[in-house]
């Protein structure tokens, strides 16, 4: 087992390594320069479209389908990976958090795009998207060996990865944040999680958004509430912590005459690597969840895609680092989820239960969102025949993850999502003129 846990760890750090993150931003740099850095102008208009009602073909509202794709991407990354990013890269790896997510946010933007352009309509009358069906009918008709491979590819690789990090991480997450903070048993809390996952998984995707469209807009604005009570509390550290922020993004050693350049490598590869886990800009992995949106337009629902990025980062990891930045705890030997209790705790007396019920919150709603990607993985690859049989998988899974040691499993979850990203990136590249094209094509018609 030591060894099989050796090789994980290794193809983890390879994967997950410099070429990897250098790829990631790369394409969003690409995709943010070839839309002529529209992400960054039409946010508003975004925002806009995020809430308006209904209108198109699909099976869940454009907000519910931004909840849904929020609720697998708003979770342990929001509240332990930035903490992290901020032990392990200093105050400045916030500031490569917000880069990686400014270029994510065109990458996000073209996924949905095209998830919504070449969705089909499978046996059941769901629409089904995603990375697999924009390579296979986006670049199949033009290259159909590559598309061969590319697409299964993407669909093992996420159905497998949604067992490890959307399944028995999460799982593990609420366990151990009920069994710390308020003494519940691990069983107990994996066979409730198993219930009531079974009860919402029996409505598919609509009962998902439902749920997803209900609690995570209340989950978010409880959490960002409690980040605010803390910052205004300590107002008075928060231009420091800025200017910590923009120093040892720049300059993290030069007080101390230490090596510089190594420091700057630190926040930027931590910023990244935390930044990507957190949004998941660049896995593809959220266009599935757009892919069912009720839209008659691929580029509305795109504007509305890039939202979840800036919910995610721009604002509930930046204002978890500022609390973490602010308390001064970051200097310690605190790590973590540990890390951003102790920091809110350090202000507010129930600061410590806020970040456990937000954590567990946040685990209960990824765990939700992935096991539609992984539904939506599996019926790719072996029909709509297989939803229940993986539905039922996925829920016995549940109490399994809460109650077992998940350190190989968060590895090779971990080295998952990274293969996942390389077919969807080469997707990326190949259709990225069909994205700038009808991009064009819209904001034309617009402005006439």
């Amino acid at each position: 087992m030591e060894a099989i846990e050796s090789f994980v760890s290794a193809a983890n750090d390879i994967l997950w390594g410099w070429p990897m993150l250098i790829a990631l931003a790369a394409t969003g740099l690409f995709l943010t320069i070839g839309l002529r850095f529209m992400p960054w102008r039409k946010l508003p208009e975004g925002l806009k479209l995020s809430v308006r009602p209904s209108k198109g073909a699909g099976d869940i509202s454009p907000f519910q389908a931004l909840m849904t794709a929020l609720a697998a991407t708003v979770g342990t990354g929001n509240i332990a990976g930035v903490a992290t990013a901020i032990y392990f890269g200093g105050p400045g790896a916030l500031f490569y958090m917000w880069v990686i997510a400014l270029v994510g946010m065109a990458t996000k933007y073209s996924e949905s795009v095209l998830a919504v352009a070449y969705r089909e309509v499978d046996e059941l009358g769901n629409h089904v998207g995603g990375p697999m069906y924009y390579i296979k009918n986006g670049i199949g008709p033009k290259f159909p060996k590559l598309a061969l491979v590319l697409a299964p590819a993407f669909a093992v690789f996420t159905a497998l990865a949604g067992f490890g990090i959307g399944n028995g991480v999460q799982a593990n997450s609420v366990a151990h944040a009920l069994e710390d903070n308020f003494a519940v048993p691990a069983a107990v809390t994996g066979v409730v999680l198993m219930i009531v996952v079974g009860l919402v998984l029996i409505g598919g995707i609509k009962r998902i958004a439902e749920v997803a469209s209900a609690l995570v807009p209340t989950m978010i604005i409880a959490y960002i509430g409690g980040a605010v009570l803390v910052l205004a509390y300590n107002y008075a550290a928060i231009p420091a912590a800025f200017a910590l922020i923009f120093q040892y993004a720049f300059t993290p050693e030069a007080a101390e005459g230490g090596a510089i350049g190594g420091a700057i490598l630190l926040a930027i590869r931590w910023g990244f690597a935390r930044g990507i886990f957190s949004n998941e800009a660049g896995l593809g992995s959220a266009a599935i969840a757009h892919a069912a949106a009720k839209t008659d337009d691929p580029i509305q629902q795109g504007l509305v895609g890039m939202v979840g990025v800036f919910i995610d980062t721009l604002i509930v990891c930046t204002l978890t680092g500022l609390v973490i930045i602010t308390s001064g705890l970051w200097t310690g030997d605190i790590n973590g989820a540990a890390l951003t209790s102790a920091a809110f705790a350090n202000t507010l007396p129930w600061g410590g239960t806020l970040v456990a019920v937000s954590l567990a919150l946040f685990a209960f709603t990824t765990l939700l969102g992935w096991s539609y990607y992984g539904e939506r993985a599996v019926e790719f690859l072996f029909g709509v025949k297989a939803i229940w049989p993986y539905r039922i998988v996925w829920v016995l899974a549940i109490p399994v993850g809460a109650m077992t040691s998940l350190e190989l499993v968060w590895n090779m979850a971990d080295a998952l999502n990274a293969m996942m990203a390389i077919p969807n990136l080469i997707a990326l590249f190949i259709l990225a003129p069909a994205v700038f094209a009808m991009t064009r094509n819209y904001w034309g018609a617009k402005e006439k």
